[in-house]
């Protein structure tokens, strides 16, 4: 028996506490917040594609009668991003407590032949990597709005622009690692964790 294998976690002093999910609350919180941070990325990234392309769109916008300002595209696509690297702390927050109590089915394997640990300790190190990178984007996007683009018409610069794709595309397969942990591996699924300890649904189910 290895040394480490006799030590008692500190997430047994609270476990009387911890629900079916493996968790002191009902619902997740973690995933709940990766929504809102994908959904503030992506929401400012496209205004300010619009707002980029206003000069092709300001007759379509005139026809339908419709009151949009080139302006008012990237004022959407700043206070987007600027939401979105705040809320972004507190779901990476949310993630490591989470991780820290998810209790994975054994013998389990992600569709691209990960166990539980690999899945989480990748998702952990992109979930920090993208926060840095959203912090960034939001530093280089305050720049261009206040001092080097703020004359211009298009407030944001294509290199920008292309930069913001490709992040969105990176947040999905990094959201894969995620949705693999709940569908694959159980972690804080109530139904998941109640069929492995060998209970039935029916009856410890609503």
């Amino acid at each position: 028996m290895t040394v480490i294998s006799t030590i008692l976690s500190p997430v047994n002093e609270i476990a009387d506490k911890l629900g079916a999910n493996d968790l002191p609350y009902a619902i997740p919180i973690h995933p709940n917040l990766v929504h809102f941070t994908i959904g503030l990325f992506a929401i400012g990234i496209a205004f300010d594609f619009a707002g980029a392309f206003y000069p092709l769109e300001k007759r379509v916008f005139r026809f339908l009668a419709l009151p949009a300002t080139r302006s008012g595209f990237h004022d959407v696509g700043w206070y987007n991003l600027l939401a979105c690297s705040v809320i972004t702390f507190f779901t990476v927050a949310a993630g490591f407590y989470e991780m820290l109590l998810a209790v994975p089915l054994q013998g389990v394997r992600s569709i691209i032949g990960q166990n539980a640990i690999d899945t989480m300790l990748w998702h952990a190190i992109g979930g920090v990597a993208l926060l840095l990178i959203i912090v960034v984007m939001t530093i280089w996007r305050g720049f261009q709005r206040f001092l080097w683009r703020k004359d211009f018409g298009r407030q944001v610069s294509w290199l920008y622009l292309g930069c913001g794709a490709v992040v969105l595309l990176v947040m999905g397969v990094h959201g894969s690692l995620g949705a693999w942990l709940a569908s694959e591996f159980g972690v804080h699924i109530t139904a998941d964790q109640l069929l492995a300890a060998g209970a039935d649904l029916n009856e410890v189910l609503p």
